[in-house]
Order: C-alpha cells, then structure tokens, then sequence
C-alpha cells in the first residue's frame, strides 16, 4: 500500500472543530491520516478550496498532505448547495489522483464525498471505501429530515462500495436495515482518541487554569468560586441534531440551583442560528439563561481542560454514529450522561461508566446528573471505569487495522455497481 486518497469534501481537516459545518468528522479524518501515515500509508486529502487564497497544496506532515480542490466560490456555502459542486470537485480530485500516479485506494468520508468516490473508482479503476458519518435513513427516525436525493445517492454509494466501514455494531446493524449492505463487506473500525491529550486531570486545577476562580468565576452571577459549584458540559456544534435544548432543559430541573451549564461551540449549518436563538429563549423561559455560559469553539487538543473541569459530561444527541465527545470525555475521566443512541451505546456502559438515557426528557437527564452530584464515591468509581474503557480507543489501532484492508482491498476484483 502506497498512497491513499482521502476525499472530505464539505469540510476539511485544517478547520478547527465546533466552527460552520466542523466537527468530529474533522477530528475523525486529522487524526485517522496522521496516524496512518505513521504506519507507512502516505495520505492525500482531497478537501473544497473553502476560503480564498489557500495554496494548492498543504504538507501537514510527513506523509500528510491537504489538497485543496477548486469547486465553486472560494467561500462558505450552505450545505444543501454542496451536491451542485460534486461534479466540479469530482474532476478534480480525478486529476489529483492522476497527476500523483501512485493512489492504491480511495476513502470517502461523508456521503458527497462517496458521490465523488464512486465516479472517481469507475473513472481510475480503485477500490472504494467509505465511511458515512451519519445516514439519511437513521437521521430520519430522529425526526432529522433529509433529501431524497441524499437517501439515493447512499444507497448507489453502499452498493457499489469495495468496503464500508462502521463506527461500532449499531452502525453497523443500520446499514445493512436501512440500506441493505452486505454484512460482508461492512468493517467495523472503531476512532481513537489521542491520549496524550486526552487524560486524567484535577478537576480545581482545570478550573483555575481556564480562570474560573475567585471574582472570575464562570457564572455571571457572583458569589462563590468557581470549584464550590457544579458545572454540567456540552460540547459540539449547535444545530438540533445535537440536543442542547435537553441539555439546558436539565439544568433547570436540577435541585442545585447553582449548578451551571458550560456550551463550547458554535451554530452550525442553516439551521444552527435559529437554533442557537430558540435554546437561547428556552433558557430564558426556564430561568436559567444567567447560569449557562456559551464559549467559542476551543482547539481541539485545548477540550481537554474544559472537560477535566466538568463534573458531568451531556451529550444528548437524537443520533450519534459514533460520539467522540463522549469518548474523549471518558479519556480524562469524566462520566458522561448520553442519549441511548447510536455508537453512544458502545462508549458509555450504562450504569459504569456514565448513564445513557432513552427518550428526550430532560428530568430523566437531570435524574442521573443529580444522582453523580450527591455521590462522589460513584461519580470517581464511573469516572475510573470510564479511563480504562477509553483505553482500548486508539487512532493507531484504527490504522493498523486499515492499513490491513486496503492492502487487501487492492488484491480482489472491485466490486460492480448493484
């Protein structure tokens, strides 16, 4: 295996997560490719020319390499225009693979990506492997509406796919209900998280070192220091699929009316400001807007100190393939209370590492808060399981696993359209 060529289309790894459309599918693709190349697979990402004047090309280090694809303006645009530029972008990255001669494989992440994967398989003769991140169809069961344009272009991307990885057994178990992929041809590769970054800490030197102490404070309010109060934390973009309404909801139902919610992130897609807007009055109505402080979106590696000062870690999501908040949460040994849902189900062990929820309720996401802030002796115990459960979570494993199976891939014929 020499070279892979990795298509992220509608957001790229350079982007610092919890900004427009940026998220763990940053993370996910940053990470996957660094360590991949550690193991000896070379990795261009093919990624929309975005902004203006961006060079060509972005050596991120040895082995990683950003090529930023002209497709439409040099600018931010809306999501749901994106499927326009897919020819554009599919040309492209075409002429990319061409000019470098040495790709063995392509890996799609997202489903306009797949798009461009499966002209760009047919057009060089590569194998295919995609991951999708989210699906259309389970969106929907979330009450999440998407095209159907989307719905046909997975299904045409599934079916002709050499390899289709999975985040973990739900997401695998949706493919093949959903979209009938042969289970065959489903990998399950689990992310990592970088323990490096993402470890244990104290939970008052976190707090100091992010300011939170004495007349600075998290809360506007006043009064005591910043280590005398609880502080709940949600992390990730602010758009419905992503629940901060419940999250919020659940403040205001705690006991401890000096508990406070921390949001690092920011609105996110068409929907994001309207949703920031309606979480905004709803914190209002509830009586709380004084008591949740919204942050900018962090550097990643930084989170790490926002979730070391957390006594609990929400995420509760109406879908989630994966939900590497929730992992790296765990990594520095914070419980974590989480939608039943999705890959959620695999990071949290209910009841051991943190609590996973079912349905939307917020008093059911206060329950198990409370029941972590009156225990210390099972928030540590949770905290402790947590640590050693992230432990088997590594991007190094993920690679060397798909390492593996590109090198295996190149061996067999490509699989025909369906």
């Amino acid at each position: 295996m020499r070279r892979l060529a990795v298509l992220s289309l509608h957001t790229s790894p350079l982007v610092q997560p919890g900004t427009g459309d940026s998220g763990g599918m940053n993370v996910y693709v940053r990470e996957l490719v660094s360590s991949l190349a550690q193991a000896g697979v070379a990795c261009d990402v093919y990624t929309r020319a975005w902004a203006p004047g961006l060079p060509p090309e972005v050596v991120v280090e040895p082995g990683v390499r950003v090529v930023h694809v002209p497709a439409g303006p040099a600018a931010d645009v809306p999501k749901d225009e994106l499927p326009g530029l897919v020819p554009e972008f599919t040309a492209g990255v075409i002429d990319g693979i061409r000019r470098t001669g040495d790709v063995d494989a392509i890996h799609a992440n997202y489903w306009l990506s797949g798009v461009a994967g499966h002209v760009a398989k047919h057009e060089l003769g590569l194998p295919l492997v995609s991951t999708f991140h989210t699906l259309a169809r389970v969106k929907a069961e979330a009450d999440v509406a998407e095209s159907a344009q989307r719905v046909t272009a997975e299904t045409e991307v599934i079916g002709c796919s050499d390899a289709i990885l999975a985040n973990c057994a739900e997401e695998a178990d949706d493919l093949r209900r959903h979209y009938q992929a042969p289970s065959h041809r489903i990998e399950i590769v689990a992310p990592g998280v970088d323990h490096a970054f993402f470890s244990p800490g104290d939970r008052n030197g976190a707090r100091a070192a992010l300011g939170w102490t004495g007349a600075d404070r998290i809360s506007l309010a006043g009064g005591r220091g910043a280590s005398e109060h609880p502080i709940l934390l949600f992390v990730g973009r602010i758009q419905p699929l992503k629940g901060l309404d419940v999250a919020v909801g659940a403040l205001a139902e705690l006991d401890d009316r000096s508990a406070e919610l921390v949001v690092v992130g920011g609105p996110s897609g068409a929907d994001g400001p309207a949703e920031l807007a309606r979480v905004l009055a709803l914190a209002t109505d509830l009586g709380v807007r004084d008591r949740v402080r919204f942050v900018d979106p962090q550097p990643h590696h930084l989170l790490s100190s926002w979730y070391r000062a957390a006594d609990v870690v929400l995420v509760p999501s109406r879908t989630e393939s994966f939900g590497l908040v929730a992992l790296e949460a765990a990594a520095c040994g914070r419980p974590v209370v989480a939608a039943g849902v999705g890959g959620l189900r695999t990071i949290v062990r209910d009841g051991t590492t943190g609590f996973l929820v079912d349905g939307r309720d917020p008093a059911d996401y206060a329950r198990r808060v409370e029941a972590l802030l009156a225990d210390d002796e099972l928030a540590t115990g949770m905290a402790d399981a947590a640590v050693r459960h992230a432990r088997a979570f590594t991007w190094s494993t993920a690679a060397a696993r798909l390492r593996r199976l590109y090198a295996d891939l190149t061996t067999r014929s490509l699989v025909a359209c369906r």
